[in-house]
């Protein structure tokens, strides 16, 4: 177990942009696909900025509360014990695509 921890704000950003990555929303991918760019990008694809400017005020604010954290603490989903999330989040945007290919 890590002692690696994201402040209240940080953390409530990250579960907002979870749950939309697991929803069935317009903007749900993109969400999958910043969080999915932290958790491998070379796997994953990167995350390409202008995305953002398809997202709404709340969401890209959230991405750049997890981004700042990120940046600072040098940590994965894995280390903050959302790795299975994760694995759910990769299965439902991922997993198609790379059977595809």
């Amino acid at each position: 177990m890590t002692s690696v921890r994201m402040d209240d704000i940080t953390t409530q950003a990250l579960e907002r942009l979870v749950a939309v990555a697991l929803s069935d929303t317009g903007q749900s991918r993109r969400c999958a696909d910043f969080l999915l760019a932290w958790y491998n990008a070379a796997e994953n694809g990167g995350f390409d900025l202008t995305t953002l400017w398809g997202m709404d005020d709340e969401l890209a604010s959230a991405c750049s509360v997890v981004f700042l954290w990120v940046a600072s603490h040098r940590a994965y989903p894995d280390d903050l014990g959302y790795g299975e999330v994760f694995q759910r989040i990769w299965a439902l945007w991922r997993a198609g695509s790379e059977q595809a290919g």
